[in-house]
């Protein structure tokens, strides 16, 4: 599916280009998928001579939950000495937090194709092993202990949304009360799953960083809110969004034969 968006970026930015065959849930239980990764990334910064690479100029890239790892392994790679300084972070629409599921994006774009609400918490809770009873919990926000709340409110909230992304309508939410009836829920905290949530000094650390967004995407406010996050730590930040986006715009570009659309 991605081989020809990755041999695309390989010729119009003429760059060595490394996709990763990480191994797939359920059979491979989450976190296989960081960790694979993380050595595949690590094995590469370290041989990168070997394949004409300059090790100071190593990217990582994903999109979708493919940003997800490649946003981990930025964070995991942040305070490693035994391995180069990353060059930077390339995140398109990624999956960056499982605490609030009712941001603005994800109330506008909740029955948007491609990534509709309900079935990116199934997803995330599949690629768990969660068993998927949890999705009401989650889609209210019943699944955050109180304390948990206080901790992340100060980097998940919609207060920190700009205005302009709030015009097609939001509505706040009351926050639920907490539910144990599922306490298989604390990994979605983990910064591996939801790298918003890494603390303050890893953030500090991160590389250069590109993220795209697109408009009538549930993911949109994730980008959105790491931006933030990065530029309140003097992170240097590329930020683009597409107003005529949506989730899976960049790999069903490439088959702009069979579909065309504005972005």
């Amino acid at each position: 599916a991605y081989e020809r968006i990755c041999r695309f970026f390989a010729r119009r930015s003429d760059s060595v280009v490394v996709s990763v065959g990480y191994r797939l849930a359920p059979e491979h239980p989450y976190p296989t998928q960081f960790e694979d990764c993380l050595t595949a990334s690590i094995h590469f910064m370290k041989a990168a001579q070997d394949y004409g690479v300059d090790p100071s100029r190593v990217t990582v890239c994903g999109d979708s939950s493919g940003g997800t790892l490649a946003a981990a392994v930025a964070q995991a790679l942040a305070n490693r000495t035994d391995v180069p300084k990353l060059r930077a972070q390339i995140l398109i629409y990624p999956f960056l937090q499982a605490v609030d599921f009712n941001l603005p994006s994800y109330q506008q774009n909740k029955r948007v194709p491609l990534l509709l609400k309900d079935r990116t918490i199934a997803y995330g809770l599949k690629y768990l092993n969660i068993d998927l009873s949890a999705i009401k919990a989650v889609s209210e926000g019943c699944h955050v202990p109180e304390n948990l709340q206080l901790k992340y409110q100060k980097w998940v909230s919609a207060d920190y949304i700009p205005h302009e992304f709030k015009r097609r309508g939001y509505k706040p939410t009351t926050t639920r009360p907490f539910s144990e009836e599922h306490p298989a829920l604390e990994v979605v905290f983990d910064p591996v799953f939801s790298p918003l949530l890494a603390e303050d000094s890893v953030i500090a650390r991160l590389p250069e960083t590109f993220i795209l967004t697109c408009e009538l995407d549930v993911l949109r406010d994730d980008g959105l809110l790491y931006k933030k996050r990065l530029d309140d730590h003097g992170i240097k930040v590329t930020w683009r969004h597409l107003q005529e986006g949506f989730h899976g715009t960049i790999l069903l570009a490439f088959w702009g034969r069979l579909i065309a659309f504005q972005s």
